[in-house]
């Protein structure tokens, strides 16, 4: 099954050029922390506050910023300002099927692993 959004995005070149191999590496490195799939995740629905993104994650108002603007600057999340607070929002869709992608693998890892944990019962 191919990702929908391959559809409107340029065919990948194979081999894959260096500069894009390390742009590639970049974006997997933004999404490689748990706390900031959590905020990404807590997004989905629509723009949060720092603190609402807090309560949502269990995070500390420090953690919470320090991740937000990592995935501000890689362009996953964009800011828009509301009187005194901040509101922060999904800024690439993409993500969340990148997401789905990986947790469709880890599916069907986990059904060869009950597999063959039955096999030997």
């Amino acid at each position: 099954m191919q990702l929908c959004y391959c559809e409107r995005m340029p065919q990948v070149p194979h081999p894959l050029p260096d500069d894009l191999a390390e742009l590639i590496a970049r974006r997997f490195r933004v999404l490689s922390d748990p706390t900031r799939i959590r905020l990404l995740d807590s997004l989905r629905d629509g723009g949060l506050t720092v603190a609402e993104l807090q309560d949502a994650t269990g995070a500390s108002q420090q953690n919470v910023s320090k991740h937000l603007g990592v995935l501000l600057h890689a362009g996953l999340v964009a800011r828009r300002r509301e009187g005194n607070f901040a509101r922060y929002e999904i800024a690439d869709d993409s993500v969340f099927e990148l997401c789905e992608q990986v947790c469709g693998g880890l599916r069907r890892q986990l059904e060869e692993i009950e597999s063959l944990l039955e096999g030997r019962s």
